[in-house]
This record gives structure tokens, sequence and C-alpha cells, in this order.
């Protein structure tokens, strides 16, 4: 078997394992990054979802490394896109004009801008990036991790990787289980953390619902109808005892409320138009007001809408058979309403059904249309030197004039509601406000296990904030908080626990991470303090969809 032996080695490229492979090999360490599929980006890419993001995702305090990804992606339109004189010079240039985000885009193009990222560090060694690969075994010594056998998911090679550090930056922490590195799935109990919102038993299974999504254009006049799902008529008629009617339908739930809405495909004939409150523009990730008339191709969106949110069965603490049955009808669930929408939903105009509806493969880079894999929005978390806890940073719990609480050992800042979408266990959404907060270096550090630094969704955060911590720009943040930490253990000779427990050295990591990389670790007061309130924040950017 093939033994490689570097100086980081990555599990997962998703959004957080992609900025800990890249912050390491600039600060020049070589990195072997191991990715199951064959896009990097995670839930931007491979899961198809455009950025979740706060209000002040433009302004500095936003990490440069993340900004420049944006940045990048806006190029890509610029350089390569017919688009208008005005969407050209438009600085904040959003290509889909969706409403969830400032930057709605195709995550065909983030997958491309992505590897344009890496692309030096690749061809000049730092980096190797082992696609489509993933970890199959992990061997301890006492409290280290002294290797991690990966496959290649075409090829069946095994190889070895050994290093003085690894990141898990799996979906589904899946490195935590093969290492034996103690964890928690799904909710604790109210009394472990005495959280306001934990359920009063702790629930292994109480993990919140995933989401197949897909891409959709619209084509007026043409038909483009998929075959009858075989469980079709099951997602059409059942309705959950939490839910206004079937899921195959205009009426979902408003997640803070948790009253009854309606939200149509298209709620005008302008279907190009910017901000109208309906599905079609929940999403849009390529909007044709943006483009030249003569640009031949249709408006595209982006399908993670409530509808799709699939909640039957767990992912995490079943058998193999079960998780299988809960991928598959989570993909049955996606088609389902993608018949549905072209054949049986109801129109304006009395009559039913849009047969112009075309499922995009090619912007999520599949046959099928539906996105490379699932989004996950709950993962196997740590048990962490520190866990954040909803008393950290709810707004309930902490008081309305509070703030978040403030973390000396920061190593980056994030801000999200805390967003639990309906559950496996029965549970509705939990949509809660919070403060704008810090990432903590302690919850990125597991008990037991001295060289291994969690990097996504995995950190040790409760089954509450992760709702708050798993979003695009923070797991990003999390992520180069780790590749940083392992180049300077490196230069410094020292361990994470080590910069985590010694006060200086602590003091050196956080200048690394100011001085040169730019990385703010606390918010301004006039954010963090009480006026920096959630009404405040514009609506584009709170839309209920992550």
């Amino acid at each position: 078997m093939p033994e490689l032996v570097t100086d980081l080695v990555v599990i997962g490229g998703g959004l957080g394992g992609t900025a800990a492979a890249l912050t390491a090999a600039r600060l020049g360490q070589r990195v072997i990054l191991v990715e199951r599929s064959d896009w990097l980006g995670g839930q931007l890419t491979a899961q198809a979802v455009p950025p979740d993001e706060h209000q002040w995702i433009e302004t500095p305090l936003t990490s440069p490394g993340y900004q420049e990804l944006r940045r990048r992606i806006r190029d890509h339109y610029r350089r390569n896109y017919p688009l208008t004189d005005q969407a050209r010079e438009w600085e904040t240039l959003n290509p889909g004009f969706g409403n969830v985000s400032r930057l709605c885009h195709e995550p065909r193009v983030a997958a491309l801008v992505i590897q344009e990222m890496l692309s030096p560090l690749v061809a000049s060694g730092a980096l190797t990036v082992l696609s489509p690969y993933e970890a199959v075994a992990a061997d301890r010594d006492g409290e280290l991790i002294s290797a991690v056998r990966v496959r290649g998911l075409r090829s069946g090679q095994e190889i070895t990787l050994r290093a003085p550090l690894v990141v898990d930056a799996t979906e589904l922490g899946e490195l935590l289980e093969l290492a034996r590195v103690p964890y928690v799935i799904g909710a604790e109990s109210s009394h472990e953390f005495g959280e306001l919102h934990a359920p009063a038993v702790a629930d292994p299974l109480d993990q919140q619902a995933v989401s197949w999504c897909c891409a959709l254009e619209y084509r007026p006049g043409e038909e483009h109808t998929i075959d009858r799902p075989a469980g079709y008529a099951h997602w059409r008629d059942t309705v959950d005892p939490r839910w206004p009617g079937p899921q195959l339908s205009w009426d979902d739930v408003v997640p803070d409320l948790l009253t009854r809405r309606t939200r149509p495909l298209f709620a005008g004939a302008d279907i190009e138009a910017a901000g109208a409150d309906d599905l079609w523009h929940y999403r849009r990730i390529l909007a044709r007001r943006n483009l030249e008339p003569g640009f031949p191709g249709g408006e595209i969106t982006l399908v993670n809408w409530p509808q799709i949110d699939y909640w039957e069965l767990p992912l995490l603490g079943v058998d193999d058979d079960t998780r299988t049955r809960a991928f598959q009808g989570a993909r049955e669930l996606t088609l389902s309403l993608v018949h549905w929408m072209q054949t049986e939903a109801p129109r304006p105009d009395g009559g039913h059904g849009y047969p112009g509806l075309r499922l995009r493969g090619d912007v999520t880079g599949t046959e099928d249309g539906l996105a490379k894999e699932v989004y996950v929005r709950e993962s196997r978390r740590i048990k962490a030197l520190f866990t954040v806890t909803e008393a950290h940073l709810g707004r309930e719990m902490r008081g309305a004039e509070a703030g978040a609480e403030v973390f000396d050992d920061s190593v980056g800042i994030g801000y999200y509601r805390i967003d639990l979408h309906p559950s496996t266990s029965g549970r509705t959404y939990v949509d809660i406000d919070c403060f704008p907060f810090q990432i903590p270096l302690g919850a990125l550090l597991p008990q037991g296990t001295a060289n291994l630094l969690a990097a996504c969704k995995n950190i040790g955060t409760t089954h509450i904030t992760n709702g708050a911590y798993r979003l695009h720009p923070v797991e990003w943040s999390i992520g180069e908080a780790a590749g940083a930490l392992s180049a300077f253990c490196a230069q410094s000779r020292t361990s994470p626990q080590a910069v985590h427990g010694t006060a200086r050295l602590l003091a050196d990591f956080q200048r690394l991470l100011t001085d040169r990389l730019g990385i703010s670790l606390a918010w301004p007061e006039e954010i963090r303090a009480p006026q920096a309130r959630h009404d405040s924040i514009p609506k584009e950017v709170t839309a209920h969809a992550g």
C-alpha cells in the first residue's frame, strides 16, 4: 500500500477543509486534501447551496480568504458572461438576484473558482488533492492519530497518509468515528447545558432535515416533464403533523412564527424582476436581467426550499441500510416536487403545471439534475475542550442588550440566526435570534485526541448552536483557523493544546491570524452591542433557507 507523509492531512474538501488546506499551504506547509466528491466546496458546490450570509459580509470584517472567494466568483461572471453594462459595473454583482443572499450564483462556477484558487499550490507541490477519495480507516497511538487510510472511489487504490496534524472536515464527521474520537450526535438535553430551547431529554436521533437540492431552468412553452417517481403518491398525499399540508404544495411554515404561509413559484408575470416574494426568486442563481438580450438561456433557480426538507429518517446513529434509505428518500422527495410542479401544481391562471421547468444537471455537475450530494445541516460533533451553548449567544437567554459572550481564545467571527430545520424526531423549526459571535479555539480541539482539529460543522457546538455556526462564511473561517493553527504549531514546535492553554502562545497565534492573514477576531462594539438587532438586517439576507 502506498504511503504519503506530509505536514497536514485534511479529510474533507468542503468549505472548511478547502480553507484549511489553502491557508496551511499558503503559510508554507505541505498539505494533502482528501475529498469524496470530484468538486471541492461542499455545501457551496457539491451540495448546491448558494451562500447564506450576514449583512456585514461585504465589509472588511469578513475574512480576506472568504472575500477572495466571493470576488473571484463575481470576476468569473464578468470575464465569461455577456453581462449588461450595468451588471458588469455593479461592484457587488449578484448573478442571480436571489433574495436570500447578496451573491447567488451557480454551484458549477464556485467549483471552478475554488480549483483556480488552489491551482498554483497544486502546481508547486505544496498541495496534493486526492479526489474522489474517502477515508476508510484510521490508526491511533494513544492520543495520536498515527495514520489515515484513504481509498479512491474510482480506482479502488488505498493510500496510507501520515502527518503531525489531521483535520476532520467531512460533512458528517466520518473521521471522528473511524479514529474513535469521542463525539455527540443529535440533541443534548436542557439539563446538560441549561439551554432554553433544548429538549428535556437528550435525543441522538433528533437531527435536522437534509435536502437534496437541484437546479431548474424555466423555458415557457417547452416540454421537460420528468417521469413520475415511484414514491410520488406518498409525497403528494402524506401530511406531517408539523406541516399545513403535503410537502408537494406552495404552502409551508414561517420558521420563527410557525404560522402557515403560501408562496407560489412565480408571484407575477415578470419572472425576470428582482425581489419578488416567491419561490423562484428565493435562490435564483442566474437572472436574465443581468445578461444581454441575445443570451439564449433561460432563468435558473436553485431549489433549496422547505418543500424538499427530508425528515423521515436520520443519517447518524443508524445502520447503513437506514442511511441508504434516507438518501434515497431525500432524492425521491426532490424529484417528486419537480414532477408535481411540472404537472399538477396550481397556477394563478387556473391551470396546472409548468412543463417548461427543466432540470439543469450541467449546473450541478450531474446527469439527473440533482446536486452531487445531499445538503447536510448537522454532523457528528466533537466533545471539545470548550462547547459553545445557547447561553453564549442566544438573545433570549442572554438578554436583549447583553451581546454574545466574549471569548479570549477567539480565532474568527461569524453571524447567522440559530436556524434548525424540522428534525427526524418530529420536532418543528427552532428559529431564534442570536448576537454576532466569535469562534473560540477551544471548540476546534477534541478531548482525548492530541493531533486532530475539527474544521466544519463538527466543532464543539450543541445541537442548538450548530444552527448558527454551520453556514458558509463561518465554516470557511473555522477551516481557515485550523489551517493557520497547523502552520503555527509546526513553526513553533508546539501542540494545539499548548496554544490553547498558554497565554503567550495564544497571543502569538492570534497575531498570525490578525497581522498576517487579516482575520477579524472580534466584532466592533457598535455591531456586538444591542443596537445591532436582527430586525435591522435587510430582508434579502434574512430569508430563512439555510
